[in-house]
């Protein structure tokens, strides 16, 4: 026969799991019932996404800027990715290592003066 019990601690794990996660879900929901915050409006209620009213005539003029500003996000946290695993390893890893994480950091302080100077930063 099959000991089950060694199954018990996985399953207290998982039952206070669902049972926190229920309740960072639904107790703010019900606070905001019981206090009398509770109050939808039409605009709370809209759909929101980058900037722009989500239904309208799909052929109209989209700002670009929208776009550089994502391609620049993703370019830095890349960089703040590459960066946490050469920071811990770069002691054993020599001077080839810093020169090579340099030459990086620098390429990409570049490609953040180019975007800088473009206008690719500036929101109107």
């Amino acid at each position: 026969m099959v000991d089950l019990s060694q199954y018990l601690p996985i399953l207290l794990f998982l039952g206070v799991a669902i049972a926190l996660s229920s309740a960072f879900v639904f107790l703010p929901m019900l606070v905001a019932r019981a206090t009398g915050t509770h109050q939808p409006t039409e605009a709370k209620l809209s759909e929101y996404e980058c900037g722009f009213p989500a239904f309208e005539d799909p052929r109209s003029q989209f700002d670009v800027r929208f776009y550089l500003v994502a391609i620049l996000f993703i370019v830095f946290d890349l960089e703040a990715a590459f960066l946490y695993p050469w920071a811990v390893s770069v002691f054993s890893l020599g001077w080839t290592a810093w020169a090579a994480m340099m030459v990086f950091i620098a390429e990409l302080a570049l490609g953040l003066v180019y975007a800088w100077k473009k206008g690719a930063l500036d929101w109107e």
